[in-house]
Formats: structure tokens, sequence, C-alpha cells
């Protein structure tokens, strides 16, 4: 691949270093998003703590192959990255509380798709990012951790007392803590049947951001030259 332009390449040095300087930074695609649901989803994720921006493909590409991060299959089509950091309060970023907004304002508006991102130095995908909008705030395991909070979110403690710098650590670990929960939970195929216990029957299982679709006359977001539309 051939080097980039200087301008370019400052481009790509600074979605780098905000990567970098980032807790968290998550991936969607905005396609059919019109200028207005654009400036709803950037408030409504402002004031979860996050910043909104697009950038072309190529420059994240560059940028996160320099980090060793490997993002290639979600960077296609309009790609937005939600940022999650510093607040400049000086207060820490709370990545879960940006994973529910945009999976709030994406269950309204169906053009946007979340496909995954980064949290710390672990790649996230879809499934990751739906997981981490479903945690508690931050604010909330914060109260949990001073209040003592049991086994097994209790093997967190270490990492949570490390919180705000190791938040996204903090937080990557709750989601694999549950997802293994959730596989301990499930019924083993291997268990043998009792001898002293009659088989029991069973019965058979059974089974709004308000915003305006987009128009074809709304004017779709400018893409500057470090955006792509």
């Amino acid at each position: 691949m051939t080097a980039p332009r200087p301008e370019k390449a400052a481009v790509v040095a600074a979605v780098r270093d905000r990567l970098s300087a980032s807790d968290a930074a998550l991936l969607t695609e905005y396609r059919g998003l019109n200028v207005s649901a654009m400036a709803e989803l950037r408030r409504s994720l402002r004031a979860a703590g996050g910043e909104y921006t697009v950038y072309k493909n190529t420059m994240v590409r560059l940028a996160t192959a320099e980090l060793g991060l490997d993002l290639a299959d979600q960077l296609t089509g309009p790609t937005a990255i939600a940022f999650v950091g510093t607040q400049q309060d000086g207060s820490a970023g709370d990545a879960a509380a940006v994973a529910k907004a945009l999976r709030d304002f994406s269950r309204a508006n169906r053009a946007l798709v979340l496909k995954g991102g980064v949290l710390g130095d672990k790649v996230l995908s879809a499934e990751d990012l739906v997981a981490l909008a479903d945690l508690p705030p931050r604010e909330h395991l914060l109260a949990l951790l001073a209040g003592g909070f049991q086994a097994p979110l209790v093997k967190l403690a270490g990492l949570l007392q490390a919180l705000p710098r190791n938040f996204a650590y903090g937080l990557q670990a709750l989601i694999d803590t549950r997802s293994a929960a959730a596989g301990n939970d499930s019924p083993s195929d291997t268990d043998p049947p009792s001898d002293t216990d009659p088989p029991s029957e069973t019965d058979p299982q059974s089974e709004t951001s308000e915003t305006d679709p987009p128009s074809d006359t709304d004017p779709q977001p400018e893409i500057s030259e470090t955006e792509e539309a």
C-alpha cells in the first residue's frame, strides 16, 4: 500500500491518537440518515458522554493497523465512530451509556446499524456492542462496588477498583462474565438420567427519539475531506 499524502497522513495520525486516548470507540453505519437525524443522534450521544465523528474508511483502516487492531470487516459502508473518553469536566466517559444511546436510536431509526468497535484494546463485535448497551450505567456499577457486591461479580473488584482509568477493561470483563454465566446455566446434554427419579413429563414449549424518515429531498450529511459518505 502506498504511503498517504501528507494531508491524509495528518488525518490518519489524528484518528490514531483519538483512538489511543479513548476508553472506547463504537462503530456504526449511518447510510440513509439525513442531516436532521444525524444532528439528533449527535445530541443524544453528547448527552451520554460520547462524540460522533465521520471518517473515511481508508483513514480509519490505516490508523487501526498502526495500533494493531483488526477492524477491517467493520470498515465497510459509510462509517461513523462514537468516541468515549474523559469529559471536559474531567469525569470519565461511560461506554455503556453511549452504547445504550446508539442502541436506542437504532431501534427507532433502522438506518443506523451497530457494527462493533473497540473497548480498551479489545475488539468488539456487533453482539458485544449490544451486550455493552445492556450493562448498568457507570454510576450504578460504582455503587455496587462501594456497597460490596457478592460473587461472581465480586471477582471483578480488582478491575473495577482501577476506575475510571481502567473502566473500559472492567466493562469488558463484566461482559465476558455475564456471557460465561449464561453458558453455565444451560442444561448439559451429557448428564446421565437418574436411576431413582422418574422422568418428569414436560409440556412442549411455545415459544423513540422522534425523527422523520429520510426524505428524498432531505440533504445528506456533508462529508469533509476527512469524512466519507
